[in-house]
């Protein structure tokens, strides 16, 4: 998948003034060519047919079929056997010859992957009214800690802030009591090895930015969260799975590809894994870390999900167990305490660290000041412990409950684990039901769920991501049970039972 074409169907958020003097069919042509002129549209993309056009612009059938007669006149749209209505090939020159540069071909020569299709619808559909967010990675509103925010906001009121360009590695005073929360982890090192990041994505933008090659291997676990984005594949390297069991990814099946490519990476979530919420034991950490060793293959480790555990703490980082420099730790505040701070660390060799600063510098010139004391002020006063501690203790009930509602409409439908952590459950299909055809009816219910393959393009099309950080009590059991109808619903369509009229 090469990430920049388009979306194959045109996305319509706009209606007809029913109350102006110019006709509806006539504001419905404006409205299609101000799209294509603009570059909003481009050539080959679907148009929805007449009646969902006619629901969506909320007029009758006969406006809709004048409205396209005269956009196909135009030469805007386009209808081919067994295709369907396209933009048409140059509906876009014929609009704005002479008028605009070619906008559509500047964006396609742009070397950053568009985002996979259906992150992308939930990304728009989101922040949507109506919209039951069962997929969203983030805590609900209700579980941010507004008061103990407001508490440190108080306090900073009182102090001279801060308010010029910060150090490049980030604010020491910041960085000082993250190297006291870090040594919580058994993560020891100098503040020359930890960078203040807008959020451990960045991190990851800065890795693939600063320091891997072109054509480089990223091996990931299979499925993983680094799998629904393309931010190392837009700088030219390739994403190359490895399977998962019970205790995490199966290092040793690098070794049968026999040659391990130069400058190869390898990414891990090995606390609560996104999406599977698998916990690796110190065991396997110990391995994986002794094999990326000797086989010269840096681990990135990405935990931004540690403090969320449920019954007992995870087992240590594997960062906390590098002696030699091999892993590039990432930690942030966004799924832990809020993600509206954007606020995030990267431990890592010092020679790395200063390089990926300086990256930064000549990206944003560094993470908020004003964030930077909020963070600094959480930590050294004790108010992230307490907040993550009364996080956790909703977490759990929110988790217990989602747990119970799949017990009673999924228990014939699909298998799942128990999360000992994080806000995810890993729901795998049986009977091969297809989660992205779930995907797409989910969303005519205004439900948004998470297919498995976001996450790995081959396995896992009969599994879904849920949440249970997210949803009220009453939009999880609408949610879960509403899905598991659409589940039947299918199950008697592929077996040709339809219900009587």
């Amino acid at each position: 998948m090469s990430g920049k074409k388009p979306s194959q169907t045109i996305v319509i958020d706009w209606k007809p003034d029913k109350q102006s003097k110019i006709p509806l069919y006539s504001q419905i042509v404006s409205y299609f060519s101000e799209k294509v002129a603009s570059g909003d549209w481009v050539s080959g993309q679907i148009i929805p047919s007449q009646r969902n056009l006619s629901e969506l612009f909320g007029v009758n059938r006969s406006t809709i079929v004048e409205a396209m007669d005269e956009l196909s006149a135009l030469g805007i749209i386009e209808s081919g056997f067994g295709r369907g209505t396209r933009i048409a090939n140059d509906s876009w020159s014929l609009l704005m010859r002479d008028k605009a540069p070619d906008w559509q071909d500047y964006i396609r020569g742009g070397s950053f992957h568009s985002n996979v299709p259906t992150v992308q619808i939930i990304n728009r559909m989101e922040f949507e009214p109506g919209i039951i967010r069962m997929s969203t990675g983030e805590l609900s509103p209700d579980l941010m800690q507004t008061e103990i925010t407001s508490e440190v906001l108080k306090r900073l009121s009182t102090q001279n802030v801060f308010m010029n360009y910060p150090d490049q590695m980030g604010m020491p005073g910041l960085r000082s009591a993250l190297q006291e929360h870090l040594r919580r982890i058994g993560i020891d090192v100098p503040l020359s090895c930890i960078l203040i990041v807008s959020g451990a994505l960045q991190a990851l933008q800065l890795i693939s930015t600063g320091i891997v090659k072109a054509k480089a291997t990223v091996y990931v676990e299979e499925p993983s969260y680094l799998a629904s984005m393309n931010i190392f594949q837009s700088v030219g390297a390739v994403l190359k799975g490895i399977p998962m069991d019970s205790n995490g990814i199966s290092y040793w099946m690098i070794q049968e590809q026999k040659i391990v490519p130069q400058h190869s990476l390898l990414y891990t979530i090995p606390t609560f894994q996104n999406p599977t919420g698998g916990v690796m034991p110190m065991s396997r950490r110990v391995e994986l870390l002794n094999y990326c060793r000797n086989a010269h293959i840096p681990i990135i480790e990405d935990d931004v999900l540690r403090d969320l555990w449920l019954e007992e703490e995870p087992p240590l980082p594997i960062k906390s167990l590098d002696q030699n420099g091999v892993v590039v730790y990432t930690g942030s505040l966004s799924k832990c305490f809020s993600p509206g701070l954007r606020l995030g660390w990267l431990v890592g060799p010092e020679s790395v660290v200063r390089r990926l600063a300086d990256v930064k510098m000549q990206m944003d010139y560094g993470v908020s000041v004003l964030t930077q004391q909020v963070g600094e002020e959480l930590f050294r006063s004790g108010l992230y412990y307490e907040a993550v501690d009364e996080t956790r203790q909703k977490l759990r009930e929110r988790r217990d409950w989602m747990l119970q509602l799949l017990e009673r409409y999924f228990s014939d439908l699909a298998d799942w684990d128990k999360p000992a952590g994080g806000f995810f459950i890993w729901v795998r299909l049986r009977n091969r039901a297809s989660a992205e055809q779930l995907f797409s009816r989910a969303l005519k219910e205004r439900l948004l769920i998470l297919p498995g393959s976001v996450y790995d393009n081959m396995g896992c099309s009969s599994a879904i991501r849920l949440t249970y950080g997210y949803l009220s009590a009453g939009e999880m059991e609408r949610g879960v049970r509403r899905l598991s109808e659409l589940l039947r619903e299918m199950e008697r369509a592929q077996h040709g039972i339809y219900p009587q009229k």
